[in-house]
């Protein structure tokens, strides 16, 4: 009997933990429509309003700029008020966003719509993975942040089938507007989600931490021993800028994740997402109807690709899958550039040089994507992790808005083929950077990972 209660128990304790998990994911799902929508609405948006190249690049990165500054202002808000309500207020911006987006008069207040829903976006991309760091065992905790990235994927897919729904009747309106609908699902969501356990403690409320790790665990003496562990990371005395000042081993981590974010973002992943259908163009796709298309193929691979990610990333390991990605993604971009180069002109020259992209996409969508994600969420200490969660976040959109405010100059100055060679190039460095610097931290609580980190452990052994 009581083993058949416990079983039960565990069942059930597993069964909320998966359901917060994917509730707090579904930010990831906003995030990745946002990113996607634009891809297809801004043709007609550049027709309608006649904007030039340089301001089709500032209504793509006005989203970036915002992303940055609401990335920024999330370790403030985290730390006052928690994960839940930082999500929700991030959900609020989600709707007031699309709505001002789908009725924008001009490009300019456009643009402004476009900064709103950055905030939102750095709301999200800032809480969501530390959320789900903080809330998911250890056993499943990279899958759990992939499925954050998997829930992006989605929304970028589900934006590049409503942008061609639409793009039939040139209703880049309704593309941008309708994820106003999502958005207030996230907002309802939001209301059944608990606290971060570690949230609560280092606010002093340890009998509420414990009451949500006992729902979220297998047993009490493993919330018990887990509580312990945060406490015991909790008596470190200076948090935040005061820490990054005093203590070099918490520097090293900030500066980590600010090189992963770099990393991800100067793949050139996003130049896919928000150009899609002018790269397909430029590989010979001519007709919009085919370049439309040609980007939902892009977006499936995106989510299928992710769950590899899912996958390997606890059992395999975070540092193995990343260098297998990089390297895909290197010969990916690097065949694709020699092919522009070669000319595109044949059928099978075409659908040759697409397949490269789509490799690119896997290569990505099964390691960087999710996976910087998954590290950056990992490798900072309790104390300092709204401070280092902040300046790596932000970097990944200051990172985006110049990829996405360079790519087209990019074209104009170096040509197609070189643009895409500087990122196979780039690919292939973070390869090496991989292996010298990135740590293991599959199946590490986070509490291990911060003391090896604290004692100076080499960044690459803090997992260990």
């Amino acid at each position: 009997m009581n083993n058949s209660t416990s079983t039960k128990g565990k069942r059930s304790n597993k069964s909320v933990t998966f359901f917060v998990c994917f509730l707090a994911a579904l930010a990831g799902l906003l995030f990745g429509l946002d990113i996607g929508v634009i891809a297809g609405a801004l043709p007609f948006i550049s027709h309608d309003f006649q904007i030039t190249n340089h301001q089709q690049e500032w209504v793509v990165s006005s989203m970036m700029f915002g992303a940055a500054v609401g990335a920024v202002g999330s370790g403030w808000l985290n730390f006052r008020l928690g994960r839940k309500y930082s999500l929700m207020i991030g959900a609020i911006l989600f709707v007031i966003g699309s709505l001002c987006s789908a009725f924008a008069p001009n490009a300019e207040i456009l643009i402004v719509a476009r900064v709103l829903l950055g905030l939102a976006v750095g709301i999200a991309s800032y809480t969501a993975p530390i959320y789900l760091s903080e809330i998911a065992p250890e056993k499943i905790r990279g899958s759990m942040i992939s499925m954050y990235q998997l829930m992006i994927t989605i929304g970028i897919l589900a934006a590049y089938l409503s942008d061609t729904a639409f793009s039939y009747s040139g209703s880049w309106r309704w593309m941008l507007g309708i994820i106003t609908i999502p958005a207030l699902l996230l907002l309802v969501g939001v209301f059944f989600l608990p606290d971060s356990p570690r949230w609560l403690a280092a606010r002093g409320d340890d009998g509420k931490a414990r009451r949500v790790l006992e729902k979220l665990r297998d047993s009490s003496e493993q919330a018990k021993r887990e509580l312990d562990e945060i406490r015991e990371s909790l008596k470190v005395k200076q948090s935040g800028w005061g820490l990054f000042v005093n203590n070099k081993n918490f520097r090293r981590a900030v500066y980590l994740g600010i090189l992963l974010q770099v990393m991800q973002q100067f793949t050139g992943m996003n130049v896919i997402m928000y150009y899609a259908p002018k790269i397909f163009g430029i590989a010979g796709f001519a007709s919009t109807s085919q370049q439309m298309w040609g980007t939902v193929i892009v977006g499936l691979v995106n989510v299928l690709a992710t769950f590899i990610a899912i996958g390997l990333v606890d059992r395999w390991g975070r540092k193995p899958t990343l260098k297998l990605g990089f390297l895909v993604m290197a010969v990916g971009m690097g065949v694709l550039g020699t092919m522009l180069h070669i000319g595109v002109e044949s059928d099978a020259a075409k659908y040759f040089s697409i397949a490269m992209l789509l490799m690119f996409i896997v290569g990505f969508a099964m390691s960087a994507g999710p996976l910087i994600w998954v590290l950056c969420s990992e490798i900072q200490p309790l104390k300092g992790r709204d401070f280092g969660i902040t300046v790596s976040t932000a970097t990944n959109w200051i990172a985006n808005m110049i990829v996405g405010a360079t790519f087209l100059t990019m074209l104009d100055s170096l040509g197609n083929a070189n643009t895409f060679w500087v990122y196979a190039a780039l690919n292939v460095v973070f390869i090496f950077i991989t292996i010298a610097l990135i740590p293991e931290t599959k199946n590490v609580s986070l509490e291990h990972i911060e003391r090896n980190l604290m004692k100076g452990e080499a960044l690459r052994d803090i997992g260990k």
